[in-house]
């Protein structure tokens, strides 16, 4: 079989099904990415580039729509040119956010196209407007609709289509959700553990333990959308409460989503200014090391992960397979993977009192949480990379028995989904 994998960010999402076909005998794997791509070991991968960048003089709600056409027209570009070598791919696989994948049928027209449909705008009922701090404006909803239109064409041009989690599939219209299967790509649990002997050492030099009493919170940026503004706000009195606790935050300061303060630099600046902490408690460790995340979820004694109603971060996911007590937000898709009292605890976004309450609790009986760890590994399992492995290898099959072709027999098996203790 040929794949192709068309991302912008390659590998993103697709790294596990990349790596799992390229080490299969009668299989090719090629990629897609823009030239920014990290791309990975052992996988060719195409790089593009749009020629120019949206004009300055197009209406501001459709310049995202002209830089979609600008990347799928580069796109198109480079299938054209491995269509003239040769390559004819029997699965295309692409995150269609972009634009990348606008043109894809009109180069290959009879070749299944499976969408990551990681998230579809909607005015009201997921982020816009949620926050009522930071109210969305009628220019803001009219922009949202009018950045729909990109997601309307990549939903009706795919032939398949593939969300990470039920309510990420739920915002997509009603019509197209026939299309659209429930698969998360999955995590690596079986790399993300407990160790009751982690240890970490900070930059100041203090030696933080397993077993002590230490709070994590982990953001690719420190932002509204991960409800920044109010983990900061719950600080203060954690700390006068635990007077032993330590606090360790990861995240960069720019913006992943949604915008920046109006008066400061970034939002840990401005939340600092708002609520100043003691910074010997208070680590800000800003963007570390894979291993150095993974030691920091394993010493952690509580996580608290808050989100807007909006895409599911993989650290939720890595906290819990490595058997953190998270306090997570009662908002969509939080709570369809954490239930309150059993594999962790949820709480009101909004309510700092409420998130103060429970961080408190759990860092005041860490006894008494052991079992909603484990619970929160078990559940973790069911989000491992070769539950996501499988569920993606079904919908290959599926779309390459709908054109009429076999899929290649595979030489390793998926059949142990179970996390190891």
């Amino acid at each position: 079989m040929n794949l192709l994998l068309i991302h912008q960010n390659f590998p993103g999402q697709f790294r596990y099904i990349a790596q799992y076909f390229s080490a299969q005998s009668g299989h090719r794997v090629v990629a897609i990415g823009r030239d920014t791509a990290p791309g990975m070991a052992g996988i060719e991968l195409y790089r593009y580039r749009p020629h120019r960048v949206a004009s300055s003089q197009t209406h501001p709600y459709l310049q995202p729509f002209e830089s979609a056409v600008l990347h799928g027209q580069q796109v198109v570009r480079v299938i054209q040119k491995l269509k003239a070598e040769g390559f004819r791919p029997d699965v295309i696989l692409g995150h269609p956010a972009w634009g990348e994948t606008l043109y894809v049928k009109d180069v290959f027209p009879d070749v299944p196209l499976v969408h990551f449909c990681e998230f579809y705008y909607r005015t009201q009922g997921a982020d816009a407007g949620f926050d009522p701090e930071f109210p969305a404006s009628l220019d803001g909803n009219c922009r949202l609709n009018t950045c729909n239109a990109l997601h309307l064409l990549n939903l009706q041009q795919c032939d398949w289509g593939i969300s990470p989690t039920h309510w990420q599939r739920s915002v997509h219209p009603e019509p197209y959700l026939q299309k659209i299967r429930v698969v998360h790509e999955g995590i690596p649990t079986r790399q993300l553990r407990p160790d009751p002997k982690a240890s970490l050492v900070l930059p100041s030099g203090l030696e933080l333990k397993a077993g002590q009493p230490v709070l994590t919170y982990v953001a690719r940026n420190l932002e509204l959308y991960r409800g920044f503004h109010n983990f900061m706000r719950a600080l203060p009195r954690i700390l006068k409460e635990h007077r032993t606790a330590q606090i360790v935050i990861i995240g960069g300061d720019d913006v992943s989503y949604g915008g920046k303060p109006k008066d400061a630099a970034n939002w840990r600046k401005r939340m600092l200014r708002e609520v100043p902490v003691d910074l010997e408690r208070v680590h800000f460790l800003g963007k570390v090391p894979y291993e150095t995340y993974c030691k920091v979820l394993q010493v952690s004694a509580a996580h608290v992960y808050l989100t807007y109603p909006f895409v599911l971060s993989w650290s939720m996911l890595e906290a819990m397979a490595s058997g953190c007590l998270v306090i997570g937000s009662d908002t969509a898709p939080v709570r369809e993977v954490v239930l309150h009292g059993e594999n962790g605890y949820l709480v009101d976004f909004f309510d700092t009192q409420g998130i103060a309450d429970q961080v408190l609790h759990a860092l005041n009986s860490p006894q008494a949480q052991q079992a909603l760890r484990a619970e929160a590994r078990e559940t973790a399992c069911r989000y491992s990379v070769e539950a996501g492995l499988t569920g993606y290898r079904e919908l290959i099959a599926e779309a390459l028995s709908a054109s009429g072709k076999q899929p290649a027999p595979t030489t390793s098996s998926l059949t142990q989904l179970a996390c190891p203790l």
